[in-house]
């Protein structure tokens, strides 16, 4: 039975979210996500007209669903810093498992500093402003008037536990951020 075009492209970005995330942008070819999702180049090729479109609409395959883990880890109930203390809780627990491998904005963004331009960064820059503004939201919602300043301190102090967490694989980064979060928020 023939997949439609629709159900070829989503396994086409399955198999990239698969091979992107566990290896990286740089390191895997289209001929190893064809094989992955079990069909041709040329079909690959059909879909994405090339492996920067392709990486691109990786990215914004996983923005929403990446925010609304965040969100789901976070919880409702409690002030932000009591959601941001669950959501440094989570990514301490990450420290243990061999296939996380952190974010995969950051990460791409990593690969392609030298592309500023390149259509995945501006979906990473995009991905992150949208969690940015959940958070000054969030921060408005109870009240704080510096809530865009202290949602961008809040970025950093969340990506950088991320990327200290992939690098070192200790948990006590997150421990670290949940402490500058609190000092920052009281």
């Amino acid at each position: 039975m023939a997949r439609s075009a629709r159900d070829t492209r989503l396994e086409i970005l399955s198999a990239a979210d698969d091979l992107f995330y566990g290896e990286g942008f740089r390191a895997v070819g289209v001929d190893d996500i064809a094989a992955k999702a079990g069909i041709t180049k040329k079909t690959l090729y059909y879909h994405f007209r090339s492996k920067d479109e392709l990486f691109a609409a990786y990215l914004e395959s996983r923005s929403q669903p990446t925010l609304e883990r965040f969100q789901r880890w976070a919880g409702v109930e409690g002030t932000v810093l009591e959601r941001l203390e669950r959501i440094f809780r989570r990514l301490g627990r990450r420290a243990d498992m061999p296939e996380w491998k952190g974010c995969g904005f950051v990460r791409a963004t990593g690969e392609l500093a030298n592309a500023p331009g390149h259509p995945a960064i501006l979906i990473a820059r995009s991905h992150k402003a949208s969690f940015e503004n959940w958070l000054a939201e969030s921060l408005k919602a109870e009240g704080r008037d510096d809530s865009a300043a202290l949602a961008q301190s809040l970025m950093v102090l969340i990506d950088g536990a991320v990327t200290q967490i992939l690098l070192h694989r200790k948990s006590g980064y997150a421990h670290a951020a949940a402490r500058a979060a609190r000092a920052l928020l009281r």
